[in-house]
Protein backbone atom coordinates (compact mmCIF):
# COMPACT_ATOMS: atom_id res chain seq x y z
CA UNK A 1 0.00 0.00 0.00
CA UNK A 2 2.71 2.30 1.24
CA UNK A 3 4.70 1.10 -2.40
CA UNK A 4 1.59 2.16 -4.44
CA UNK A 5 0.83 6.03 -2.71
CA UNK A 6 4.40 6.25 -3.34
CA UNK A 7 4.42 5.48 -7.07
CA UNK A 8 1.07 7.78 -6.96
CA UNK A 9 2.88 10.61 -6.24
CA UNK A 10 6.02 10.59 -7.50
CA UNK A 11 3.56 10.68 -10.76
CA UNK A 12 2.09 13.47 -10.02
CA UNK A 13 5.40 15.37 -9.40
CA UNK A 14 6.52 14.49 -12.39
CA UNK A 15 3.32 15.25 -14.19
CA UNK A 16 3.70 19.27 -12.74
CA UNK A 17 7.14 19.42 -13.61
CA UNK A 18 6.82 18.61 -17.33
CA UNK A 19 3.44 21.26 -16.98
CA UNK A 20 5.69 23.45 -15.68
CA UNK A 21 8.41 23.33 -18.17
CA UNK A 22 5.76 23.45 -20.70
CA UNK A 23 4.36 27.35 -19.71
CA UNK A 24 7.90 28.57 -19.32
CA UNK A 25 8.40 27.82 -22.70
CA UNK A 26 5.03 29.24 -24.09
CA UNK A 27 6.15 32.51 -22.24
CA UNK A 28 9.31 32.38 -23.75
CA UNK A 29 8.22 32.09 -27.29
CA UNK A 30 5.22 34.28 -26.80
CA UNK A 31 7.96 36.93 -25.45
CA UNK A 32 10.68 36.56 -28.24
CA UNK A 33 7.75 36.91 -30.79
CA UNK A 34 6.58 40.12 -29.27
CA UNK A 35 10.22 41.57 -29.25
CA UNK A 36 10.51 40.37 -33.00
CA UNK A 37 7.48 42.20 -33.59
CA UNK A 38 8.46 45.57 -32.08
CA UNK A 39 11.99 45.76 -33.28
CA UNK A 40 10.46 45.20 -36.96
CA UNK A 41 8.25 48.15 -36.73
CA UNK A 42 11.34 50.55 -36.91
CA UNK A 43 12.59 53.41 -34.59
CA UNK A 44 9.49 56.21 -34.00
CA UNK A 45 9.76 59.89 -35.40
CA UNK A 46 11.42 62.41 -33.53
CA UNK A 47 9.36 65.02 -31.81
CA UNK A 48 10.31 68.80 -33.01
CA UNK A 49 9.06 71.58 -31.78
CA UNK A 50 7.12 73.99 -34.01
CA UNK A 51 6.18 78.01 -34.70
CA UNK A 52 3.15 78.86 -36.84
CA UNK A 53 3.84 81.66 -39.40
CA UNK A 54 2.02 84.78 -38.66
CA UNK A 55 2.30 88.51 -39.18
CA UNK A 56 3.05 91.13 -36.81
CA UNK A 57 4.12 95.19 -36.84
CA UNK A 58 7.70 95.80 -37.32
CA UNK A 59 9.57 99.56 -36.95
CA UNK A 60 12.65 99.16 -38.78
CA UNK A 61 14.94 101.35 -37.51
CA UNK A 62 18.64 101.37 -38.59
CA UNK A 63 22.01 102.94 -37.23
CA UNK A 64 24.66 103.98 -40.42
CA UNK A 65 27.72 106.32 -40.67
CA UNK A 66 27.70 109.38 -42.38
CA UNK A 67 30.03 111.97 -42.69
CA UNK A 68 29.19 115.90 -42.79
CA UNK A 69 29.88 117.98 -45.23
CA UNK A 70 30.11 121.59 -46.51
CA UNK A 71 27.21 123.38 -48.72
CA UNK A 72 29.80 124.48 -51.03
CA UNK A 73 33.60 123.50 -50.57
CA UNK A 74 36.86 123.50 -53.12
CA UNK A 75 40.60 124.63 -53.14
CA UNK A 76 41.65 127.98 -54.21
CA UNK A 77 43.73 127.56 -57.64
CA UNK A 78 44.95 130.44 -59.70
CA UNK A 79 44.32 129.75 -63.66
CA UNK A 80 47.18 131.17 -64.65
CA UNK A 81 51.20 131.19 -64.02
CA UNK A 82 52.81 133.66 -62.39
CA UNK A 83 54.70 135.42 -59.69
CA UNK A 84 52.30 136.88 -56.86
CA UNK A 85 52.30 140.10 -55.92
CA UNK A 86 49.49 140.33 -53.44
CA UNK A 87 47.60 137.79 -51.14
CA UNK A 88 45.07 138.50 -48.53
CA UNK A 89 44.17 135.58 -47.30
CA UNK A 90 43.17 135.68 -43.54
CA UNK A 91 43.02 131.72 -42.18
CA UNK A 92 39.49 131.10 -40.55
CA UNK A 93 37.96 134.14 -41.93
CA UNK A 94 34.41 134.53 -43.83
CA UNK A 95 34.43 136.54 -46.90
CA UNK A 96 32.07 137.26 -49.52
CA UNK A 97 31.55 136.00 -53.17
CA UNK A 98 33.97 137.93 -55.62
CA UNK A 99 36.75 139.40 -52.27
CA UNK A 100 39.80 139.61 -54.11
CA UNK A 101 42.10 136.71 -52.49
CA UNK A 102 45.14 136.67 -54.40
CA UNK A 103 46.81 138.68 -57.53
CA UNK A 104 49.47 137.46 -60.12
CA UNK A 105 51.94 139.74 -61.64
CA UNK A 106 50.16 141.01 -65.00
CA UNK A 107 52.77 144.17 -66.18
CA UNK A 108 53.52 142.21 -69.03
CA UNK A 109 49.83 141.86 -70.24
CA UNK A 110 48.80 145.35 -69.54
CA UNK A 111 51.85 146.37 -71.67
CA UNK A 112 50.35 144.02 -74.46
CA UNK A 113 47.08 145.67 -73.93
CA UNK A 114 48.42 149.14 -74.35
CA UNK A 115 50.06 148.19 -77.06
CA UNK A 116 46.83 146.57 -78.82
CA UNK A 117 45.32 150.04 -78.09
CA UNK A 118 47.79 152.04 -79.86
CA UNK A 119 47.20 149.64 -83.08
CA UNK A 120 44.04 150.34 -82.97
CA UNK A 121 43.69 154.14 -82.83
CA UNK A 122 45.95 154.04 -85.42
CA UNK A 123 44.19 151.98 -87.92
CA UNK A 124 40.92 153.69 -86.78
CA UNK A 125 42.49 156.81 -88.25
CA UNK A 126 43.58 154.87 -91.19
CA UNK A 127 40.07 153.28 -91.90
CA UNK A 128 38.90 156.99 -91.62
CA UNK A 129 41.22 157.80 -94.58
CA UNK A 130 40.18 154.93 -96.50
CA UNK A 131 36.62 156.03 -96.11
CA UNK A 132 36.85 159.36 -97.59
CA UNK A 133 39.33 158.06 -100.58
CA UNK A 134 36.56 155.44 -100.88
CA UNK A 135 34.12 158.08 -101.82
CA UNK A 136 36.78 159.47 -104.80
CA UNK A 137 37.50 156.20 -105.59
CA UNK A 138 41.06 156.49 -104.32
CA UNK A 139 41.34 153.52 -102.90
CA UNK A 140 38.90 150.46 -103.99
CA UNK A 141 36.24 148.76 -102.11
CA UNK A 142 38.94 146.00 -100.44
CA UNK A 143 41.26 147.96 -99.51
CA UNK A 144 38.25 149.83 -97.56
CA UNK A 145 37.14 146.57 -96.15
CA UNK A 146 40.88 144.80 -95.13
CA UNK A 147 41.27 148.13 -92.99
CA UNK A 148 38.08 147.73 -91.33
CA UNK A 149 38.79 144.28 -90.40
CA UNK A 150 42.52 144.80 -89.13
CA UNK A 151 40.88 146.81 -86.55
CA UNK A 152 38.35 144.30 -85.90
CA UNK A 153 41.40 141.61 -84.99
CA UNK A 154 42.72 144.43 -82.84
CA UNK A 155 39.72 144.66 -80.77
CA UNK A 156 39.90 140.86 -80.86
CA UNK A 157 43.21 140.70 -78.94
CA UNK A 158 42.62 142.78 -76.56
CA UNK A 159 39.77 141.23 -75.10
CA UNK A 160 42.07 137.99 -75.20
CA UNK A 161 44.44 140.44 -73.69
CA UNK A 162 41.84 141.98 -70.40
CA UNK A 163 40.42 138.24 -70.23
CA UNK A 164 44.17 137.06 -69.39
CA UNK A 165 44.26 140.28 -67.15
CA UNK A 166 41.16 139.26 -65.01
CA UNK A 167 42.37 136.01 -65.04
CA UNK A 168 45.53 137.01 -62.73
CA UNK A 169 42.66 138.07 -59.76
CA UNK A 170 41.86 135.23 -57.68
CA UNK A 171 38.63 135.81 -56.67
CA UNK A 172 36.16 133.75 -53.94
CA UNK A 173 33.64 131.85 -56.33
CA UNK A 174 31.65 131.85 -53.00
CA UNK A 175 30.43 133.14 -49.27
CA UNK A 176 31.92 131.92 -47.38
CA UNK A 177 35.44 130.43 -44.58
CA UNK A 178 38.67 130.15 -45.77
CA UNK A 179 40.78 127.27 -44.62
CA UNK A 180 44.53 127.47 -44.39
CA UNK A 181 47.10 129.40 -46.19
CA UNK A 182 49.34 126.75 -48.03
CA UNK A 183 51.73 129.62 -49.87
CA UNK A 184 53.25 132.73 -49.21
CA UNK A 185 53.29 135.85 -50.90
CA UNK A 186 56.13 136.16 -53.91
CA UNK A 187 55.32 132.75 -54.59
CA UNK A 188 55.47 131.60 -58.49
CA UNK A 189 52.26 129.65 -58.59
CA UNK A 190 50.65 127.85 -61.33
CA UNK A 191 47.09 126.23 -62.08
CA UNK A 192 48.00 122.69 -60.01
CA UNK A 193 48.92 125.27 -57.15
CA UNK A 194 46.14 125.49 -53.84
CA UNK A 195 46.47 128.45 -52.55
CA UNK A 196 43.74 127.85 -49.80
CA UNK A 197 40.26 126.14 -49.56
CA UNK A 198 36.61 127.71 -49.40
CA UNK A 199 33.43 126.32 -47.64
CA UNK A 200 30.48 127.25 -46.83
CA UNK A 201 29.70 126.14 -43.70
CA UNK A 202 26.33 127.94 -42.64
CA UNK A 203 24.54 125.01 -44.24
CA UNK A 204 26.35 121.78 -43.84
CA UNK A 205 24.85 118.53 -45.90
CA UNK A 206 25.09 114.90 -44.45
CA UNK A 207 26.06 111.72 -46.63
CA UNK A 208 25.53 108.05 -45.67
CA UNK A 209 24.75 104.75 -47.68
CA UNK A 210 21.78 102.57 -47.04
CA UNK A 211 21.28 99.11 -47.90
CA UNK A 212 19.79 97.99 -51.06
CA UNK A 213 16.74 96.49 -49.84
CA UNK A 214 15.77 100.04 -47.93
CA UNK A 215 15.90 102.21 -51.14
CA UNK A 216 12.34 101.87 -52.11
CA UNK A 217 11.46 103.20 -48.61
CA UNK A 218 13.62 106.46 -49.03
CA UNK A 219 11.76 109.37 -49.03
CA UNK A 220 12.32 112.95 -49.77
CA UNK A 221 11.59 115.09 -47.66
CA UNK A 222 11.60 112.85 -44.86
CA UNK A 223 13.67 113.82 -41.62
CA UNK A 224 16.18 111.36 -40.04
CA UNK A 225 18.21 112.03 -36.67
CA UNK A 226 21.74 112.16 -35.95
CA UNK A 227 24.57 112.03 -33.44
CA UNK A 228 27.80 113.39 -33.72
CA UNK A 229 31.14 111.57 -32.53
CA UNK A 230 31.82 112.60 -28.67
CA UNK A 231 28.59 114.32 -28.12
CA UNK A 232 25.23 113.13 -27.09
CA UNK A 233 22.98 115.94 -28.59
CA UNK A 234 20.21 114.69 -30.97
CA UNK A 235 20.15 116.65 -34.40
CA UNK A 236 18.37 116.77 -37.39
CA UNK A 237 18.53 116.76 -40.80
CA UNK A 238 16.05 116.12 -44.27
CA UNK A 239 16.35 114.13 -47.06
CA UNK A 240 17.27 116.57 -49.89
CA UNK A 241 18.18 113.46 -52.61
CA UNK A 242 19.44 109.72 -53.45
CA UNK A 243 21.96 109.11 -56.06
CA UNK A 244 20.82 107.55 -59.17
CA UNK A 245 20.99 104.55 -58.96
CA UNK A 246 22.24 101.58 -56.64
CA UNK A 247 26.59 100.98 -56.39
CA UNK A 248 27.04 97.47 -57.67
CA UNK A 249 30.11 97.40 -55.97
CA UNK A 250 28.68 97.33 -52.11
CA UNK A 251 25.09 97.03 -52.97
CA UNK A 252 23.83 100.60 -51.25
CA UNK A 253 22.21 103.66 -52.02
CA UNK A 254 23.74 107.04 -51.37
CA UNK A 255 21.91 109.85 -49.97
CA UNK A 256 22.11 113.52 -49.09
CA UNK A 257 20.78 115.43 -46.96
CA UNK A 258 20.50 118.87 -45.04
CA UNK A 259 21.03 119.57 -41.34
CA UNK A 260 18.39 121.89 -40.06
CA UNK A 261 19.48 122.65 -36.43
CA UNK A 262 23.17 123.23 -36.64
CA UNK A 263 24.39 125.08 -33.62
CA UNK A 264 27.63 126.25 -35.02
CA UNK A 265 29.78 123.58 -33.38
CA UNK A 266 29.42 120.60 -35.94
CA UNK A 267 32.41 120.58 -38.93
CA UNK A 268 32.63 119.06 -42.43
CA UNK A 269 34.25 116.07 -42.48
CA UNK A 270 33.06 115.37 -38.99
CA UNK A 271 32.03 111.42 -38.51
CA UNK A 272 28.47 110.77 -37.40
CA UNK A 273 25.68 108.14 -36.21
CA UNK A 274 23.01 107.93 -38.31
CA UNK A 275 19.24 107.16 -37.19
CA UNK A 276 16.79 106.38 -39.82
CA UNK A 277 12.91 106.22 -39.23
CA UNK A 278 11.19 104.50 -41.70
CA UNK A 279 7.49 103.75 -41.38
CA UNK A 280 5.93 100.59 -39.56
CA UNK A 281 5.43 97.00 -41.41
CA UNK A 282 1.89 95.99 -40.45
CA UNK A 283 2.37 92.46 -42.32
CA UNK A 284 5.86 91.59 -41.57
CA UNK A 285 6.57 88.08 -40.87
CA UNK A 286 8.81 87.42 -37.67
CA UNK A 287 10.37 83.68 -36.64
CA UNK A 288 12.54 82.77 -34.42
CA UNK A 289 16.26 82.68 -35.53
CA UNK A 290 16.77 79.39 -34.72
CA UNK A 291 14.50 78.10 -37.40
CA UNK A 292 17.14 79.74 -40.12
CA UNK A 293 19.21 77.14 -41.49
CA UNK A 294 22.63 79.16 -42.91
CA UNK A 295 23.72 77.38 -46.12
CA UNK A 296 26.57 78.24 -48.53
CA UNK A 297 24.26 79.95 -50.72
CA UNK A 298 21.51 81.81 -49.08
CA UNK A 299 19.43 80.06 -46.28
CA UNK A 300 16.48 77.29 -45.67
CA UNK A 301 13.97 76.99 -43.59
CA UNK A 302 11.82 73.50 -42.62
CA UNK A 303 8.56 73.66 -43.07
CA UNK A 304 6.18 70.76 -41.25
CA UNK A 305 4.00 69.85 -44.50
CA UNK A 306 2.02 65.90 -44.22
CA UNK A 307 4.27 64.69 -41.40
CA UNK A 308 7.81 65.28 -43.30
CA UNK A 309 10.25 68.54 -43.01
CA UNK A 310 10.31 70.79 -46.49
CA UNK A 311 13.35 72.94 -46.87
CA UNK A 312 12.91 75.76 -48.51
CA UNK A 313 15.18 78.82 -49.57
CA UNK A 314 13.83 82.49 -47.74
CA UNK A 315 15.08 85.18 -47.61
CA UNK A 316 15.54 87.49 -44.83
CA UNK A 317 16.11 91.41 -43.62
CA UNK A 318 15.99 93.36 -40.28
CA UNK A 319 16.53 91.32 -37.02
CA UNK A 320 16.85 91.17 -32.87
CA UNK A 321 18.71 89.05 -30.83
CA UNK A 322 15.65 86.58 -31.17
CA UNK A 323 13.41 87.04 -34.22
CA UNK A 324 14.67 87.63 -37.86
CA UNK A 325 12.42 89.26 -40.75
CA UNK A 326 11.87 86.77 -43.66
CA UNK A 327 10.79 88.72 -46.98
CA UNK A 328 10.37 85.69 -49.20
CA UNK A 329 9.65 82.33 -49.08
CA UNK A 330 7.17 82.07 -46.47
CA UNK A 331 3.63 82.48 -46.03
CA UNK A 332 0.89 83.41 -42.91
CA UNK A 333 0.14 79.74 -41.96
CA UNK A 334 3.21 77.97 -42.14
CA UNK A 335 4.19 75.78 -39.62
CA UNK A 336 8.16 75.53 -39.74
CA UNK A 337 10.65 73.80 -37.29
CA UNK A 338 12.51 75.55 -34.27
CA UNK A 339 14.58 72.36 -32.87
CA UNK A 340 16.45 69.24 -34.13
CA UNK A 341 17.03 70.74 -37.45
CA UNK A 342 20.85 69.51 -37.30
CA UNK A 343 18.91 66.11 -37.09
CA UNK A 344 16.35 66.65 -39.76
CA UNK A 345 17.08 65.47 -43.76
CA UNK A 346 14.65 66.56 -46.46
CA UNK A 347 11.77 64.87 -46.33
CA UNK A 348 12.37 63.21 -43.64
CA UNK A 349 9.61 61.98 -40.99
CA UNK A 350 9.08 64.10 -38.12
CA UNK A 351 6.44 64.29 -35.03
CA UNK A 352 5.26 67.64 -33.63
CA UNK A 353 6.14 68.63 -29.85
CA UNK A 354 5.29 71.98 -28.93
CA UNK A 355 3.57 74.25 -31.59
CA UNK A 356 3.84 78.03 -30.76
Amino acid sequence: MYSTLHSKLLLLGLAATLLLFACAKKEKKTDTTASKKGSSSGPSSPKIDAWIVSTTSLTDNLELPGTLIANESTPINPEISGRLTYLNINEGKIVGKGALLAKIYDGDLKAQLNKLQIQARVQEQTAKRYEELLKIQGVSQQEYDLAKLQISNLYADMAVVRSNIMRTEIRAPFSGTLGLKQISPGSYVTPASVLTTIRQTSILKLDYTLPERYSNKVEIGRLISFTAEGSEKKYNAKIIATESGVSEDNRTLNVRAQVINNDGKLLPGQFVKVRTNFNPDPNAIMIPSQAIIPQARGKKVAVYRNGIADFVDVQTAARDSAMVQVISGLKVGDTILTTGLMSLKPNGKVQLGKVQ
